[in-house]
Parts: structure tokens; C-alpha cells; sequence
């Protein structure tokens, strides 16, 4: 009985082990320097202060069918850089509203403190501009990361 009872806990001790090891969940990696860490999220969004009409600009991006989408952007008017392909969607909060669905194989950012670029989750905010000198390039793409990774951290 003791027997058939340790194969059994051994067999699932092998199987858990195995997921941790081999199992691969899609995150979301933003690294600069030689820094990164991953967002928990499976949605983000970038905003700035556009340098020449200094107003707010938001881009949202989507992690969905392991790849990143740009699937919405605000903005207060239309000018260059304004993208031309995403439908108007009708809003009351001063801002145009643009439905995207651009897959992104990464975003390559440039962040400044001119234009206070921030990173936003559902939790919080992120101050790109005030972890990375001015400047610096951050890439931010989807990654496939083992199971034994995730649970060792540096997400926020």
C-alpha cells in the first residue's frame, strides 16, 4: 500500500515538474538597457505628450493569440503620425478614439522626460522616463516564458 501510494505522489511530483520545466505561457517583456521585466497583464497602455501639439496621445496594445496588437489610439487631433487605417470610434471625453488591429512584432520606444512616456497596466502606472535615462530605447514584445520562470518574478 505504501508502495503503490509514494508511486503515486512520485508520478505527480515528475508530471508537476515537467510543466514547470517545459510548460510555456505567453508575457509581455519590456527591456532597455540591459534591464526588463515582464508585465502581468495582458493588456498595456503607452501615453505621452505629443512634442508639437503638446497634448496627451494614448496607444493601447493587446497580447492576444501569443502576439501583440495595437488595437486602440487616442488623441486630441488629427495631424502627422495620425494613423489612417483605424475606424473613428465616437466618444464625449475630448479625445478621438481610433479602433486599430495592427499586429506589432515589438515596439521599439524612445522615452523622454520632455514627453513623460508611461507605460499603464490595470494596476498601475509606470514611468518609463523616470527608470531609463533620457532617451533610451525600451523594446517591448511578446515572449513565451516557462511556467518555473514566471513564478520566480520580476513582473509589475
Amino acid at each position: 500500500m505504501k508502495n503503490k501510494r509514494f508511486k503515486i505522489m512520485g508520478s505527480t511530483l515528475f508530471t508537476v515538474l515537467l510543466l514547470i520545466l517545459f510548460i510555456k505561457i505567453p508575457v509581455i517583456e519590456v527591456s532597455y538597457n540591459d534591464s526588463r521585466f515582464f508585465l502581468k497583464d495582458d493588456q498595456f497602455e503607452i501615453g505621452w505628450i505629443h512634442s508639437v501639439e503638446k497634448e496627451p496621445w494614448f496607444e493601447t496594445y493587446t497580447l492576444k493569440d501569443d502576439s501583440l496588437y495595437l488595437t486602440e489610439t487616442r488623441f486630441k487631433t488629427f495631424g502627422a503620425g495620425t494613423p489612417s487605417t483605424g475606424k473613428v470610434i465616437s466618444s464625449s471625453d475630448g479625445f478621438v478614439h481610433m479602433e486599430l488591429n495592427n499586429k506589432m512584432d515589438e515596439i521599439n520606444l524612445v522615452v523622454s522626460k520632455n514627453v513623460k512616456t508611461t507605460l499603464y497596466t490595470a494596476s498601475r502606472s509606470i514611468p518609463l522616463y523616470k527608470i531609463a535615462p533620457d532617451h533610451e530605447t525600451f523594446v517591448i514584445k511578446n515572449k513565451k516564458l516557462p511556467v518555473w520562470q514566471i513564478i520566480r518574478g520580476d513582473f509589475k
